[in-house]
């Protein structure tokens, strides 16, 4: 007889635990279902490049007079860039520029196909030639955002 009600017991504490776990459950996956706990909300913009340029500000546009890929780069490298030029996943910028050594510049790519309210992850490929010894070179990095 004793050896029952341990059993009931037993049985009372999951089937109360159980249910509760359960409602628990379900709203997490409500949560889930409706993009409330999407991860791509809680991701930061960022716009990186390898030591000497960096990328201090970027903007994505999906429509409008603003179109496209708006990215702002600072040259640190310790020289002149000429020739610079910028190419995000597909699309590149229509013009090239100079960075003096300290200076900063603003490039503008025309992406296509961009959805506002979406993630954006591309690569952003650099091309500058070097003004003192006249070598060109190509640096990647990334940007990461959202479309507005």
């Amino acid at each position: 007889m004793f050896r029952l009600r341990k059993s009931q017991a037993a049985m009372e504490f999951l089937m109360t635990y159980g249910w509760a776990i359960l409602v628990v459950l379900v709203a997490i996956g409500a949560l889930a279902y409706f993009g409330v706990l999407s991860p791509d909300r809680f991701l930061p913009a960022k716009c990186q490049l390898p030591a000497g340029i960096s990328c201090t500000d970027f903007k994505v546009v999906a429509s409008g007079a603003e179109e496209g890929v708006t990215v702002f780069l600072r040259n640190g490298l310790g020289f002149d860039m000429t020739g610079v030029n910028i190419a995000i996943g597909t699309c590149t910028s229509p013009v090239a520029q100079t960075i003096k050594n300290g200076g900063t510049a603003t490039f503008k790519a025309i992406i296509c196909g961009l959805t506002s309210d979406t993630r954006f992850s591309e690569s952003l490929n650099v091309s500058y030639t070097n003004a003192v010894s006249g070598i060109s070179h190509v640096v990647s990095g990334q940007i990461i955002g959202r479309v507005e």
